[in-house]
């Protein structure tokens, strides 16, 4: 919102109704809930007490949570080492790990023995990780966590010496118009000595902090994907438990990074999904139709026919790896997990690196609380990380992004030996150069790409895509995918790069449409958000800003 709109409605309703914590977590992902419940277990083994929160915007715990995901169990045994007696839903090991390279009609597998030691799945596990967020959040109640779903934090607060003292909540009953309706309600105002910030891929709230604080200063410029899921129900006699299928190759094309998952879960259901990475140059490429065209590939149709699509997502996934990692602390706060970028492409795998940093801030945050520290920089949280397995692990597959954005042949080749014949021990970096909206180029150097009409068996168009993310918003609020400028897009970006928003947005948020004079306007569908951020990441010219819309608006994904 509008500082000045803020303003003249803390003037006129205000003040705003405050809470005060030792440690406010923004975000109920496993980082933000793996933080909470190290906080309360380190002041239950110490006698120390210490008041924790987490804020989730999603409805209820897991509703925004979107992975494929095979899990690598090492954090959670760490944070909790009876998960197995305690119920953690992790019911699904891999049993068995496919690598193709596909084709247009073909599909070469790649024999086991040549796979990196980063794609071997053995002593992982298959899970929803909303499923997994879920168990989290019942662990820390139950420990004593305050847990608030379907409250967005959308305003940082500063003392007056610049440390971060907390958040507020967004307002609520706030008209399309910008006026306050009838069922107005404030935002409450959380205030915390520390503050962790675990929103998940390019948090709006971490954008902030990574401007205001210069956070990014030394590092190379953060690179994305965008993630596309869906979770299907399939024949029995199609099915084995444990299976975990990757692709690379078709249906794009060689120079542009992407590759699929496949992984059957339990109850003869299966996570099918497509990654593409954010730095493509085309900008008729269509992320969400190359997922849907992956799907009809003899060698992936053959699981899904006489199946049932349940449920479909999309998220944004931070992958430029430790070569993009900000600075992780400031005055009164942290970053964690996804929020910071600790994903390890290479594996497929964020949600071991959003738990383990999760714990390391929050013993860093409970060692400065028990000598009476408050609103300064938590320096433990990355020296920890730099003495830790996971600095480690993520060192030795900090050039995968970089070399496949190459190309997928020579990519291939020296990721292979990079991590096959010398395990990662390399002595040189490679460097991310520019930020993924600068890559898109412009229409007229580019070929447009035709795609095949959605058979709605094993493909589908959008609407009935978002109609099964169960998404929504309240109609008669702002819209939460702001303009800077609201000229830009007829003005520049239809006639530079052929519209490219309806085309990355992978829920019908973005259309052009034809005014009565037929002249062009951006019509904006935010009921249709899923999230994803993918907007705010690869609008070419960066005028489009996501921002909070009401809490518990958005996806509402049962197990995904």
């Amino acid at each position: 919102m509008n500082s000045n709109v803020q303003a003249s409605l803390l003037e006129q309703y205000g003040p705003r109704e405050a809470m005060e914590y030792d440690v406010v977590v923004v975000g109920g992902g496993p980082a933000g809930l793996a933080a909470a419940i190290r906080l309360k277990q380190l002041s239950a083994e110490r006698g120390h007490d210490v008041s924790v929160c987490v804020l989730e915007k999603g409805g209820e715990l897991g509703a925004h949570t979107l992975s494929g995901a095979v899990m690598d169990p090492r954090a959670l045994t760490e944070l909790f080492p009876k998960w197995q007696e305690e119920g953690a839903p992790l019911h699904t090991p891999v049993v068995e790990d496919r690598f193709l390279f596909l084709s247009e009609r073909g599909a070469m597998q790649t024999p086991h023995w040549m796979l990196p030691a980063c794609f071997h799945n053995q002593g992982n596990y298959i899970v929803s990780l909303g499923q997994v967020v879920r168990w989290l959040g019942q662990r820390a109640e139950s420990l004593g966590v305050e847990v608030f779903p379907g409250f967005a934090a959308a305003e940082i607060l500063y003392s007056e010496d610049g440390a971060v003292r907390g958040v507020a909540t967004g307002n609520l009953g706030i008209g399309r118009d910008g006026e306050p309706t009838a069922e107005f309600q404030l935002g409450m105002e959380l205030h915390a000595k520390y503050t962790l910030f675990a929103e998940g891929s390019r948090g709006h709230l971490g954008r902030q902090l990574l401007a205001r604080f210069d956070l990014a200063r030394g590092s190379d410029p953060q690179v994305y994907g965008i993630g596309l899921k869906e979770l299907w129900e399939i024949e029995p006699s199609r099915h084995k438990a444990g299976l975990v299928v990757h692709s690379a190759g078709w249906p794009l094309d060689s120079r542009t990074y992407g590759g699929s998952f496949l992984y059957h879960q339990q109850n003869n259901q299966v996570a099918i999904g497509f990654v593409v990475g954010l730095g493509y140059a085309n900008p008729y490429l269509s992320p969400y139709e190359e997922f849907q065209r992956y799907k009809t590939h003899p060698a992936i149709r053959s699981f899904l026919e006489g199946g049932k699509r349940i449920c479909y997502g999309a998220r944004s996934i931070t992958s430029g790896g430790p070569m993009s990692l900000p600075k992780l602390v400031f005055p009164g706060g942290a970053l964690i997990g996804c929020e910071a970028g600790f994903l390890n492409v290479a594996r497929i795998k964020g949600s071991h690196a959003a738990i383990k940093t999760g714990m390391l801030a929050a013993e860093a945050a409970f060692n400065a609380l028990a000598v009476g520290r408050s609103g300064d920089e938590l320096s433990a949280y990355p020296t920890a990380y730099e003495g830790s397995w996971l600095k480690d692990e993520l060192h030795r597959t900090r050039n995968f992004k970089q070399w496949m954005a190459k190309g997928l042949y020579l990519g291939s080749l020296m990721v292979g030996i990079e991590q096959k014949l010398l395990g990662g021990r390399v002595p040189w970096n490679l460097h991310h150069h520019s930020p993924d909206h600068s890559e898109l180029k412009a229409a007229r150097d580019c070929q447009p790409i035709v795609y095949p009409k959605p058979d709605g068996q094993i493909s589908f168009d959008r609407l009935s895509s978002v109609f099964i993310s169960n998404t929504n918003h309240s109609e008669n609020q702002p819209i939460h995918l702001t303009l800077k400028d609201p000229t830009v897009p007829v003005r520049i970006n239809l006639p530079e790069y052929a519209g490219p928003e309806w085309r990355y947005c992978p829920a019908g948020v973005y259309e052009f449409v034809k005014n009565d004079d037929q002249s062009d306007r951006l019509q904006i569908n935010a009921q249709n958000c899923v999230h994803c951020k993918t907007c705010d990441i690869k609008d070419p010219t960066q005028n489009i800003v996501w921002v909070t819309p009401e809490g518990g608006g958005g996806p509402n994904y049962p197990n995904m």
